[in-house]
């Protein structure tokens, strides 16, 4: 049987391991930038948001969102450049990380409203103020261009 990730523990270690001085710090917010929903589920529109990338990059290339048509999503998309759990989950199954088809079910089923027109790939660095500063305002901007309501994130 398989055991959970234990993703906190590894990357502490992971930390220690590469010499740094300091302890990997989580984020953390006092203040929550979430609120309760201004109407039903199935009148809102969903932004599906992943980690995963629109192509596969080299460790070297910069980070930066990207944006395509959920009308006709890539294939498969990519995180080779990533840490993630190898022998736990492939890139094999889109639907893991980029659930198009179980979303088109909710709509058709009425329980959710609608998806955006795009779906939007984040980059996952190190750095929280490049984070906080730099990527997650422009996802914020596209989302609000989407006319989303709400966000999905679905991390890797």
């Amino acid at each position: 049987m398989n055991e959970p990730v234990a993703y906190m523990e590894r990357t502490r270690r992971y930390y220690e391991a590469q010499g740094f001085a300091n302890a990997y710090a989580w984020a953390r917010f006092d203040d929550v930038p979430f609120s309760p929903l201004a109407k039903p589920l199935a009148a809102c529109r969903l932004a599906l948001v992943t980690t995963a990338a629109l192509y596969d990059r080299d460790e070297s290339e910069p980070r930066h969102v990207a944006s395509a048509p959920v009308a006709h999503p890539p294939a498969r998309l990519f995180a080779g450049d990533l840490s993630w759990h190898r022998e736990a989950t492939h890139m094999d199954d889109r639907g893991s990380y980029l659930p198009l088809e179980a979303l088109g079910e909710l709509v058709a089923a009425g329980r959710l409203g609608a998806v955006a027109q795009r779906f939007h790939c984040v980059p996952t660095e190190y750095s929280q103020r490049r984070t906080r500063d730099f990527d997650a305002p422009e996802l914020l901007r596209r989302c609000r261009q989407d006319g989303a309501d709400i966000v999905l994130l679905v991390p890797l």
